[in-house]
């Protein structure tokens, strides 16, 4: 078998996804995911002239020996829009494998380890009456675990909670902070949650990287009493040494990774067992082969997989993490936000979503299609993440 065909298609079904579409000599296709949002036409750039010029002729069996020299093969190692580009190699040729073995990808990974992936959602509100009528929602989904986001008095808006339209797509919107505003409010939110929905409910947070690790570890002390299933990315990741200091002052459960692209970026944080979950993306990671080696890493230090879920992680990216969280077995949670129904009719997929678990589904390889003439009906759309500003105009931390 030798791969024939390789191109990247392009689609706005409500968000901009990048995938992958290899073809073989024998006409059994493999799809990958390679969004970077925010970044979407640089990783088209880079697959469509860089790496698929490399895949024509290629045995697409040679799964690890083509991610080796797609990342060694550059000499510029890493980063976003590399590790996207590979991953979607990664996950289209572990699509192929497994659709020529006629079984789901989980079989190939191991098999199951769990008969069902448990998932945690999102609720967000302006203020705490619009979060209780968010986390009630969720909870009519049927989501054992949610996210809670939420306003801080004073500033207008805040990422993850109301996501208005930008007034520009060409410009990313700018949203002002101010951390010791948020520093006040939060726990007071977090103590009216606990007393409306109770103590069992399993409650997460994400600080989007905006603290220092001070005042991370200001944070994770001031919502013990609320028992967190996690504090996510809690202060910018980069500052690995930063983790020692939060871990030393509180004993809320942290989770890191989503912006991270290969293990190197976890070493002292998994070595060191400063966080609990890693928090990585198949399409961000480099795919499904280096997240396996990674979890295998985490589970030496008892550390459990949370795989990254957002909207931007399109239907692709979202049935690959499926199969892995089905396989390993140190499985944590899945992020899982969902997408619209426009999304789900350009890629149509075996996995479900029921009363808030997801399973991979029994059709052969990821078991996910794309519809090309729907998708080329949704061109490509310019959008961009908020970045925020202090209140005297410095540029915060994202």
């Amino acid at each position: 078998m030798k791969i024939v065909d390789a191109r990247v298609v392009l689609t706005s079904p409500g968000r901009n996804f990048v995938t992958l579409k290899v073809e073989t000599d024998e006409g059994v296709t493999g799809l990958g995911d390679a969004t970077l949002n925010g970044r979407e036409l640089a990783v088209v750039g880079y697959l469509r002239d860089h790496v698929v010029p490399l895949l024509v002729g290629t045995d697409p069996h040679r799964i690890e020996d083509t991610w080796q020299s797609l990342y060694r093969g550059a000499y510029w190692r890493r980063g976003p829009v590399t590790m996207a580009a590979i991953a979607a190699v990664d996950v289209a040729l572990w699509d192929i494998k497994a659709k020529v073995a006629g079984l789901p990808l989980y079989q190939l990974l191991g098999g199951a380890s769990r008969e069902r992936v448990r998932t945690y959602g999102h609720a967000s509100g302006r203020d705490v009456p619009e979060l209780f009528d968010s986390i009630r929602a969720r909870l009519a989904e049927g989501y054992p675990a949610i996210r809670v986001q939420t306003g801080v008095p004073g500033l207008k808006r805040m990422y993850g909670v109301g996501h208005d339209a930008a007034p520009d797509a060409a410009r990313p919107v700018v949203e002002d902070w101010d951390t010791a505003a948020y520093l006040r409010s939060l726990p007071r939110v977090f103590d009216a949650v606990r007393q409306e929905f109770g103590p069992e409910l399993v409650l997460l947070h994400d600080a989007h990287h905006r603290l220092t690790p001070i005042q991370a570890a200001r944070l994770g002390k001031d919502l013990e009493p609320y028992d967190l299933f996690w504090l996510e990315d809690c202060t910018p990741a980069e500052n690995q040494d930063g983790l020692r200091l939060v871990r030393r002052h509180t004993t809320t459960p942290l989770a890191i990774g989503e912006v991270f692209n290969t293990v190197f970026d976890y070493q002292t944080l998994v070595g060191e067992q400063l966080i609990d979950y890693v928090r990585s993306a198949v399409t961000h990671f480099g795919g499904v082969s280096p997240l396996r080696k990674l979890f295998d890493f985490a589970a030496q230090h008892q550390i459990k997989s949370a795989i990254h879920g957002p909207e931007d992680i399109s239907p692709v990216g979202m049935a690959a993490a499926i199969h892995l969280d089905l396989a390993i077995h140190n499985f944590g949670i899945q992020e899982y936000a969902g997408h619209t129904p426009l999304t789900h009719e350009v890629f149509p997929h075996a996995y479900t979503f029921t009363d808030g678990y997801l399973h991979p589904g029994e059709a052969p390889g990821l078991g996910i299609e794309l519809d090309e003439e729907l998708a080329s009906a949704h061109p490509y759309e310019p959008a961009y993440l908020p970045i925020n500003r202090l209140q005297d105009g410095t540029i915060h931390d994202w």
